[in-house]
């Protein structure tokens, strides 16, 4: 069997498996075990599979993702999220669909002391909903702001998704941080200028006039922890106090803290901050194993440096190999979430993008590739027919018809289309402020 064919097998193998609702983990666990023997025998895989469990696990940077998780599960259990959205209402609801703008801002700034899409997407959902219905906007607005709001939780440092890249990539975590400022920024005045287009070129879908809240002394100090921690977590890594996952800890244990301060926090809170922790975790952690053995067997067939050493010979531009491997996220994002589309194809698709010539230095590229991916996979948790914070959206407001959010969402993909052409050509945008991290 050819090693084109054998690649074939493999993620044929995976997508039939995923078809039939196995979970992604086993999916790529089995289709890279099927692969592994195939091509050097059963003997062969089970030395690999002996010692790869310990030394995926054993790298200290891995424990940064159960960190930013548990940080984010404080932030959600410690009742953050309702000041976060009470001073963006203040701020924004003078304007029309300020409500709505007012979701976002909140997402923004839940996401960045949270580092997970669903969880800012079922966490500002449950608070800003309700009001968003009292208000007088439709359904279809509400949802799919609060579903493409939802994907500044990991556009927005701190992001799992961007901490695997890393590993991955072998790439500065702080520096990987730095350069999703400005891009996780654009995209949450991006959203906030689509929700002012389409209230304005579609009647009906918001109230004409909103009734301005006002900003009191308890909505300013609602955000002051918010703010203390995200200084002080950035501010710290920034300048050089601590490392990420020191950072990571540090976080942590602030946003424990400011939740105990806002009395919200039981001891049941408590135990499910730990108990979901584990659980993301644990799930991340499988994923992990399933990709590493199915990218083995890919390593294997040589089907990775094969493709680099053709897309090379086609004398495409290099932008023009990116925007192609990109399109292929969008295609997968409808079939995979955002952590197992990485761990599968970053090992595949990274080499072949550090062998082209964009004229910056590689870290840079690898830098700014990280970027791009990570804006494209937030893409997919929109895009139809998988589109999982719109699942999530939609199942916390059952009086809403899903393809009433997938139509809610379709201005939000616009935006996230414009806004992904103008940082692919233009890299210096999401490098800006790399070049200030040590």
């Amino acid at each position: 069997m050819s090693p084109l064919a054998l690649s074939g097998l493999i993620f044929g193998v995976m997508l039939v498996l995923m078809a039939i609702r196995t979970p992604i983990a086993i999916s790529m666990f089995i289709a890279g075990c099927v692969g592994y023997v195939l091509q050097a025998g059963l003997a062969p895989l089970e030395n690999f599979l002996n010692t790869q469990a310990f030394a995926r696990f054993a790298s200290y940077d891995l424990s940064v993702i159960p960190l930013f998780i548990l940080m984010g599960q404080f932030a959600t259990q410690g009742g953050i999220s309702k000041a976060l959205f009470e001073f963006a209402s203040a701020v924004m609801s003078r304007f029309r669909g300020g409500l709505a703008m007012a979701a976002v801002m909140a997402c923004a700034a839940f996401g960045a002391i949270c580092g997970s899409s669903v969880a800012t997407a079922a966490t500002i959902t449950s608070v800003a909903l309700p009001e968003l219905k009292r208000h007088g906007y439709s359904g279809r607005l509400a949802t799919g702001t609060l579903a493409a709001g939802g994907t500044l939780g990991i556009l927005i440092p701190p992001s799992v998704p961007l901490v695997i890249y890393a590993i991955l990539a072998e790439q500065n975590i702080a520096k990987l941080f730095a350069a999703a400022m400005v891009p996780g920024v654009i995209a949450m005045v991006g959203y906030m200028i689509a929700i002012a287009i389409y209230v304005r070129l579609v009647p009906g879908h918001a109230p004409e006039h909103e009734e301005a809240s006002r900003m009191t002394v308890h909505a300013l100090g609602g955000v002051v922890p918010i703010a203390f921690i995200f200084v002080l977590v950035f501010g710290g890594i920034y300048g050089g106090l601590f490392t990420p996952t020191e950072g990571a800890a540090v976080g942590a244990a602030s946003t424990f803290v400011a939740a105990l301060l806002k009395r919200e926090m039981t001891w049941q809170k408590f135990k499910h901050c730990f108990y979901a922790t584990a659980e993301g975790s644990a799930m991340i952690f499988m994923i992990f194993i399933g990709a590493d053995v199915m990218n083995a067997a890919l390593a294997l067939t040589q089907v990775p440096a094969q493709l680099a050493s053709v897309v090379s010979g086609w004398g495409l531009a290099p932008v023009a190999v990116v925007a192609a491997i990109l399109l292929f996220y969008v295609v997968l994002g409808a079939v995979m979430d955002e952590l197992s589309m990485i761990l599968l194809t970053i090992p595949i698709f990274f080499p072949l993008v550090m062998s082209l010539d964009f004229g910056m230095s590689k870290e840079y590229t690898a830098i700014w590739f990280g970027i791009m991916v990570l804006m494209t996979v937030g893409f997919g948790l929109l895009a139809p027919p998988v589109g999982l914070n719109v699942y999530v959206v939609n199942g916390m407001a059952r009086d809403i018809p899903i393809w009433e959010s997938y139509r809610g969402v379709m201005p939000f993909l616009v935006s996230d289309t414009i806004r992904t052409i103008v940082l692919l050509l233009f890299p210096s945008i999401s490098l800006w402020l790399v070049k200030y991290v040590g």
